[in-house]
Order: structure tokens, then C-alpha cells, then sequence
């Protein structure tokens, strides 16, 4: 029965007998021919209805507002979004290709490699801040060192193709990051005696730098390398970089690369974060304004980002271009970034392919 029946003051008598009745207690009234009480009930229980209908109102409304709220905030975070357009290689006139030779495979056999341009480097301690997150990154989602290792380097300065082999202790040449050219077998000799000095020095057993890596190489009759196109070796992982193509504040470009002896997977997920951090240290430095000129001195076997524009709209997108791996024969072994990486930072990361 519809509650505007007791807004009807001159309705004295209403026979409702008949009305299929689901409120029991109506229905009793509605059989006694109760006109009054039966007008009183509905209008009570129009007030009832009339106060839950406006309950629901009001969270509808509510509910709206939020709706509308996190729209507005999904726009805002979708704004605020990191950006990154990726370069494709049948889209690049000049694609950087590694060629990894087989006697990798009982060595590190995995490596992921791609060439970042857009990085903003100059100002302040850009440098200092990009190689402390790149030691972080080795602690811990490299696991020091022993899940992969990270390097990175000044595209400017890297002649390719390149190619991902090995090379004996006592054959293999590196000027290491900070020093003179020395090969392999003395470069860990000379590191090996600084730890024992270090030790020594500080009274304890845990070292620091490259001294905490020596480990990693032990009982390999070949180490792992990453040489140019004139044969210069540019990456001796998991120790050291070239100073050849050491990153420094006017770097514009960078060559990114990641190897392991553990999985391919471990080698994309380190490279996403990498990139991740590098666009994030990005944004931080172009919307701080810093004076001062900062150092290009390296604390660690790794290398910081590019330098662009100190003009450039933060939300100017980093470029990401891919780069193949491929075997000696030419045949395809692994390409980054691909339709599925950088999907493990994607929630923070807009990704334009």
C-alpha cells in the first residue's frame, strides 16, 4: 500500500481487504478494518522508508564523489607517471647489435643490453646520486653481484658492434675504471693484496668496493668480457667497467648492460629497475634546481646516466632503444626491451611503444 494514503486527512473509511498484504501485521489491521491505525502505520513507516531512501541517497552521493575522486586521482597519477618511449630496431638507422660468442655459455651466459638517451646529468650531484642507487642496486636486487651485475657506459664512446666472450686470465686487457691498463690475472692480484691491506688496516674481515667481488671469479679458467669493435674490452664483469667509455657529466647517451650466470629473467627484471631509477633520478634533477658543478669521480665498477637539455619539460619521455643480442651467426638470441619487459614497473612507469 503506497504511504501517500495518510496524507489524505479527509479519508475516514477505506476498505483495503483483499490486497495481497506481505507485512503480516498490516494485514491484521487491514482485516479488522482499522482505517485509522492502518493510516498511522503507513505513515510511520513512510517516514521509516522516507529516512532509509535518504540514507541510500546520501552514500549513493558519496560513493559518487569517491568514484569522481579517484578518477581525478587515476588522471593525476597517470600525469605524474614516469615516462619512456621505446625505440624499435626496424625503427633505428643505426641499432646497436652484441654478438655473444659460445664459450660464454660455461661462463655467464647471460646478457641484456640497450642504449638509454635523454638522461639528465650536469647539474649538482646528479653523478654522485646515479652511482649510490646503481651500488644499492647491486646490494640488493643484484644480491651483490652474485644474481648480475650491472654496467653501464657512454655510448659516444662505444664503437660497435660489440661482442659478449671470454678471454684468459693472463690474455685478458682492461684499463679499469681509475687505473692503467693491466691484465685480468693482475688486475685480481692487485685487488686481492689492496683487501688483505684493508683488512689489515680496519681489523676486521669485511671489505669494501671491488674487493668484496673477487669471489666471484674464483676457479673460472675464463673471464667474461664485453669488447668493441677495435677489440678494446669495455666491461669485465663482475668487476669493472673501461675507462674508455667511463660515463662523466657531459655524457649525452648510454649503453646499458646487465649480465649473469643465473637467468635471462634476473638480467630483464635488474634492467627494469635500472631504467626505472635512472628516470627517476631524471625527474628528481630537473625539478631541483642545483648549483654547483658535482664530481665525476667513480666510487663503483658502474657508470652514470646522460645529459640533455637543462631546458627540457620534465615530462620530455626518456628514450629506450632496443638492442638485440644475436650469435655469432647472426641468429637472435634475446632483444630488449620486448612487448613483456618493463611490465615489473609498469604501475610506476608509462611505457610509449
Amino acid at each position: 500500500l503506497p504511504a501517500a494514503l495518510a496524507d489524505c486527512p479527509r479519508l475516514k473509511d477505506a476498505n483495503l481487504r483483499g490486497n495481497p498484504l506481505r507485512d503480516r501485521r498490516l494485514e491484521k489491521m487491514v482485516n479488522g478494518c482499522q482505517t485509522r491505525a492502518v493510516l498511522e502505520y503507513l505513515r510511520s513507516k513512510g517516514r521509516a522508508e522516507g529516512g532509509r531512501e535518504e540514507t541510500r541517497r546520501r552514500k549513493r552521493e558519496k560513493q559518487q564523489k569517491k568514484d569522481g575522486g579517484d578518477g581525478e586521482r587515476d588522471e593525476a597519477e597517470a600525469v605524474g607517471k614516469l615516462l619512456l618511449k621505446v625505440l624499435h630496431v626496424g625503427d633505428n638507422p643505426a641499432p646497436m647489435v652484441v654478438r655473444a660468442s659460445p664459450g660464454v655459455r660455461d661462463v655467464r651466459p647471460y646478457i641484456v643490453c640497450c642504449v638509454l638517451r635523454g638522461v639528465q646529468l650536469r647539474p649538482g650531484n646528479a653523478v654522485r646520486r646515479f652511482l649510490s642507487a646503481q651500488t644499492k642496486l647491486h646490494e640488493d636486487i643484484c644480491e651483490k653481484r652474485t644474481a648480475a651485475t650491472i654496467a653501464t657506459h657512454d655510448l659516444q664512446l662505444v664503437k660497435g658492434p660489440l661482442t659478449y666472450s671470454v678471454q684468459p686470465p693472463a690474455e685478458l686487457k682492461i684499463t679499469p675504471l681509475g687505473r692503467k691498463e693491466i691484465k685480468a690475472k693482475d688486475l685480481l692480484r692487485q685487488l686481492q693484496a689492496e683487501a688483505e691491506e684493508q683488512r689489515k688496516q680496519k681489523k676486521r674481515q669485511n671489505v669494501s668496493g671491488l674487493h668484496k667481488y673477487l669471489q666471484l671469479l674464483d676457479g673460472k679458467d675464463n673471464y667474461p668480457c664485453l669488447v668493441d669493435a677495435e677489440g678494446v674490452v669495455i666491461s669485465f664483469p663482475p668487476i669493472t667497467n673501461s675507462e674508455k667509455t667511463k660515463i662523466r657529466k657531459t655524457t649525452r647517451d648510454l649503453f646499458l648492460e646487465v649480465t649473469s650466470d643465473t637467468s635471462l629473467q634476473i638480467c630483464k627484471d635488474v634492467m627494469d629497475a635500472l631504467i626505472l631509477k635512472i628516470a627517476e633520478l631524471n625527474r628528481f634533477t630537473m625539478e631541483n634546481k642545483e648549483e654547483g658543478s658535482g664530481s665525476d669521480d667513480e666510487s663503483d665498477a658502474l657508470c652514470g646516466p646522460v645529459n640533455v637539455d637543462p631546458n627540457q619539460n620534465t615530462q620530455q619521455p626518456l628514450v629506450v632503444e632496443q638492442v638485440r643480442v644475436v650469435d655469432m651467426d647472426g641468429n637472435l638470441k634475446v632483444l630488449y626491451p620486448s612487448k613483456t619487459d618493463l611490465a615489473t614497473v609498469s604501475s610506476l612507469l608509462t611505457v610509449i611503444r
